[in-house]
């Protein structure tokens, strides 16, 4: 049997080649039609039953990858941006982003279709992160994934950056709690206590007993089924407050602490924690216990509502009365989750043919800011539509030309270790010794050891014009697998302590950096790369028409900047 199968896979692999089509071979689709016993009463498709169809095929695609059992370790954040009626049908697809050492990223898209019409459209996308378990106990380490397509190269690159989102979010949470800003803000909001709706009446608890139809092939918990059961209580604490029925629009990660079995009593337990003029965020948890034994926590999660009027708008809502301590705690982090929401949301809302896009930096929203810096610059690094415009020697000019903007790339190869040639280059006080554009490279701000804030002066182009100057965010990164390359990445972001200083013309960075790939021990090939801004496009475009070389000149200054330390030891400033 097992040798039919693997004569079917290979079949079925040379009709996709004959076709000229690609197909990810760790890609799952599943298609439902909506019934009514998948909607709630207002004839929509319950959250909860798509959430266990889309935690379902992200496991058969994680699965596939992995050979051997995998379970759901976490779940990212998901926007609902539409609601689906029965009778339509839900396309799921799901596949295997990137593998780390026994965990993989598993993107997963969510569209709705009519089948009457013929309409389809996008209802949420979503990333979960699985581990794969052997049953014999064995440590499992995954297979990489080898990107074909130019959407899965940019997928497997961004999936680094989100797992390192992944891994500080509960820092930026407590960074922010305690930030004296922050903290002001909250004992500065009026609330009006004689509207206000005690939190104690949205209490909803809820006891599940596990039977087998609620197992998963490893008899544990389906997490699918854990996670409807969460969705199913925090729409009765969100029904409560507005005595109405409630739409969901977005989840805060879920977490998965551990397991349970079949035979375990699920408690799942959820309140308003905080409500926000038209919406409410309800936070909601899950325990296990068998027998005797003390619960064991399980999962949770926050659920954004809103209510919608006749006319599909969202409603005002009654503020709330937290309870004493633990209500407080509630009320000020969900405060805290939705400013992070807004600044994540607006941040990488941002596209690039906006201006400005200095897109103003504080303690809080740094993490994003560096994650759209880093995501930024490894997207237009990705395109597969680069042409070369120009070489001289061993450095060659590419652009690229789309809409509006016009993006290029130089690059070259040096016999200089990959790791030595990134802590040289991100090393931007000394980037002057080679770089006639660079008149003066402060540092302002040391965030922390993979980003700093610096101020950029450039000089005038024209004759007579005004000298330039910029505020960057450099954020740079070391390979996470081999393969990968060093990345340091740079863009304008705005400092309300540096407004724009008189006599200067402030510029903007869009998106700029290198890369960095280790060709052998010895040898690396180093890209820059810009989406040029109308403020650094004077610099550029004599060469990009072919009318002057001058990034020959700047590049074998790099170069020579680079040969000249790569065996010194300067010591490393606080700018890197």
């Amino acid at each position: 049997m097992a040798s039919k199968s693997n004569l079917m896979d290979n079949l079925h692999d040379l009709h996709l080649e004959d076709e000229g089509q690609h197909r990810n071979r760790s890609e799952v689709k599943m298609s439902q039609i909506v019934l009514p016993c998948h909607a709630n009463h207002c004839g929509e498709l319950s959250i909860g039953q798509l959430l266990k169809w889309m935690d379902c095929t992200a496991c058969l695609s994680a699965e596939r990858h992995a050979g051997c059992p995998c379970v759901t370790a976490s779940v990212d954040d998901i926007y609902f941006e539409h609601t689906i009626g029965v009778g339509q049908v839900v396309n799921i697809k799901a596949k295997v982003n990137r593998a780390f050492n026994s965990s993989m990223e598993v993107g997963i898209e969510v569209s709705c279709e009519d089948l009457y019409s013929g309409r389809h459209w996008r209802v949420c996308q979503a990333f979960a992160t699985f581990v794969a378990r052997r049953t014999d106990g064995n440590k499992v380490q995954l297979k990489q994934v080898v990107p074909c397509t130019h959407k899965e190269q940019v997928e497997h690159s961004l999936a680094a950056e989100r797992r390192r989102m992944r891994l500080v979010h509960h820092d930026i949470m407590q960074d922010l709690l305690n930030n004296k800003t922050f903290q002001g803000s909250i004992s500065d909001e009026n609330r009006d206590e004689d509207e206000a709706v005690p939190t104690e009446r949205t209490r909803v608890e809820s006891v599940e007993l596990v039977l087998p139809p609620h197992a998963n092939h490893q008899v544990n918990t389906f997490g699918g089924q854990i996670m409807a059961w969460m969705e199913n209580v925090a729409t009765i604490a969100a029904s409560r407050l507005c005595n109405a029925h409630p739409t969901m629009r977005t989840i805060d990660m879920f977490y998965f602490r551990g397991p349970s079995q079949v035979g375990d009593r699920l408690v799942l337990k959820a309140i308003v924690n905080n409500t926000f003029k038209n919406s409410m965020e309800v936070g909601v948890c899950a325990e296990a216990y068998h027998g005797e034994e003390p619960l064991r926590h399980i999962n949770s999660a926050f659920m954004t509502f809103e209510v919608l009027d006749e006319k599909g708008r969202p409603r005002p809502l009654p503020p709330i009365k937290p309870e004493p301590q633990e209500g407080q705690r509630r009320y000020q982090e969900a405060l805290a989750r939705k400013k992070i929401r807004l600044d994540r949301k607006y941040i990488i809302s941002c596209k690039q043919t906006e201006v400005p896009l200095s897109v103003p930096w504080d303690p809080s929203n740094q993490v994003y800011l560096s994650f759209n810096n880093v995501s930024a610059l490894k997207m237009l690094a990705a395109k597969n539509n680069w042409e070369l415009s120009s070489k001289k020697s061993h450095v060659r000019l590419y652009t690229v030309e789309e809409s509006q903007s016009l993006c290029f790339r130089v690059e070259f190869e040096m016999e200089i270790p990959a790791q030595r040639a990134f802590t040289l280059l991100s090393d931007l006080n000394r980037r002057q010794e080679w770089d006639q554009h660079y008149t003066l490279c402060e540092l302002l701000i040391k965030v922390d050891e993979d980003d700093s804030i610096y101020r950029v002066v450039t000089p005038s182009v024209s004759e007579g014009g005004k000298v330039q100057e910029f505020i960057l965010l450099a954020s740079r990164r070391p390979p996470c697998n081999s393969g990968d390359p060093y990345v340091i990445a740079l863009r304008s972001v705005a400092l309300p302590t540096h407004p724009p200083t008189e006599g200067f013309n402030r510029g903007e960075v869009v998106c700029a950096g290198f890369t960095i790939y280790e060709v052998s021990k010895s040898v690396s090939k180093i890209s820059y790369y810009n989406q040029a801004s109308p403020e650094v496009m004077p610099y550029i475009s004599t060469d990009i028409a072919g009318l002057s070389s001058s990034f020959y000149s700047i590049f074998c200054a790099c170069s020579q900047y680079l040969l000249d330390n790569i065996v010194s030891t300067p010591t490393f400033t606080s700018s890197t």
